[in-house]
């Protein structure tokens, strides 16, 4: 079974990270969240308060197929300023796994000069955030083993992105028409 986290932090935003996880599992994948501090206890951007599965300090990351970030503010940055999360993503992108980013996050992935020469969307107005990346402004962008999503209203694009990328497109294909996409 494909394994998935997605990371939270202080200020994620929650429709992202729970839309995210819930279509992954619906496309077979085993998706947990992980909080980048010690406390499973993580608070969204709107005061939505979450208990993570694990922590990033806990994680064995050898066998996980997806990393993927959330946006939000202050989340973001949040995820931005985490020395062993930005050192996780960078052995996945090494090792050809997937690295996702939606909204804000993926100035994550620009900082790390994972989305040089690549093409990549993210919330309107941070797309000089996205360093060397060619900005499309599309819902979603797959680009070799990059998947980043444009924002909130687009969560289900961009997790059906994930299940296509690890699962297939039939996979995703039939997760879309049971959420009546």
């Amino acid at each position: 079974m494909k394994k998935a986290i997605v990371f939270l932090a202080e200020g994620f935003e929650e429709m992202e990270a729970t839309g995210t996880v819930d279509i992954l599992r619906r496309g077979g994948v085993n998706a947990l969240t992980a909080s980048i501090t010690e406390d499973l206890n993580v608070t969204g951007a709107h005061g939505m308060k979450f208990i993570a599965d694990t922590t990033l300090s806990t994680l064995d990351l050898s066998g996980i197929d997806a990393l993927i970030l959330p946006g939000g503010l202050p989340g973001s940055t949040n995820l931005n300023e985490c020395v062993p999360l930005k050192e996780a993503l960078l052995n996945q992108y090494r090792e050809g796994k997937i690295v996702a980013a939606i909204c804000a996050a993926p100035l994550v992935l620009g900082g790390l000069g994972l989305l040089k020469g690549k093409k990549a969307t993210c919330y309107p107005g941070f797309e000089t955030k996205m360093i060397g990346a060619e900005a499309t402004g599309n819902a979603t962008e797959t680009d070799g083993n990059v998947i980043t999503g444009k924002g909130p209203g687009l969560v289900f694009q961009f997790g059906l992105a994930l299940v296509a990328a690890l699962r297939g497109e039939a996979t995703a294909e039939e997760v879309a028409a049971g959420l009546l996409l």
